[in-house]
């Protein structure tokens, strides 16, 4: 059983923090500016599997365990950074796979992209402590945690894929506005230069 009047107050609450800007949302429209968003999505999938995880490891406990172990969040955060920070350096050069030219587009492998997404969610600290603070207040001890569990993740995932795609789009409307004329020289920079922003902050948060 879910009380439908907490998924009233839940729905608007979760959709505007997932719609503020943030490192996926940045990462979202980084992607759909440089590769399009129909590889985005890839990343998008990524990054879902990885909120999902975080979401269900709050209600279940799992990361308070995870806050016991910080070394697991600064090894993760480090990694995803350096490796974000890599391919935005890439693109700033337009010698990576991800330069805007539509002849390479289909060089990025979709692993890239899941993995970008994935580690971009669960090794942002921001994310886990947003989770572990919003989702237990929505949980009815005194009905089936299950189903509510799954009602609330429907949410989520549904309105993180709606806020990515929304970033992406604009991400896309901005490649073909910088596209025009020599600019793609400097389409590819700013993608780069947001995609090292992504990685230090990543590392930083």
């Amino acid at each position: 059983m879910f009380d439908f009047a907490v998924l009233a107050v839940f729905i608007p609450t979760f959709f505007f923090v997932s719609i503020t800007p943030g490192m996926c949302m940045t990462l979202a429209m980084t992607l759909g500016m440089s590769i399009g968003i129909r590889r985005t999505v890839w990343m998008m999938i990524g990054e879902l599997i990885g909120v999902a995880l975080v979401a269900i490891a709050a209600v279940l406990g799992v990361a308070g365990v995870m806050l016991n172990y910080p070394d697991i969040f600064e090894m993760l955060k480090w990694v995803g950074g350096a490796y974000l920070a890599y391919i935005g350096i890439n693109m700033w050069r337009s010698k990576g796979k991800m330069v805007v030219d539509d002849n390479k587009l289909q060089d990025v492998s979709r692993q890239s992209l899941l993995s970008q997404g994935f580690i971009t969610a669960i090794a942002n600290p921001k994310g886990w402590a947003f989770m572990i603070s919003l989702l237990p207040p929505f949980i009815n001890v005194e009905h089936e945690v299950a189903p509510q569990l799954i009602m609330l993740l429907s949410v989520i995932m549904i309105t993180e894929f709606s806020s990515m795609m929304a970033y992406a789009t604009g991400g896309k409307t901005l490649r073909l506005f910088l596209s025009r004329g020599d600019n793609i020289k400097w389409m590819n920079r700013i993608a780069g230069s947001l995609m090292v922003g992504v990685g230090f902050w990543l590392v930083l948060s």
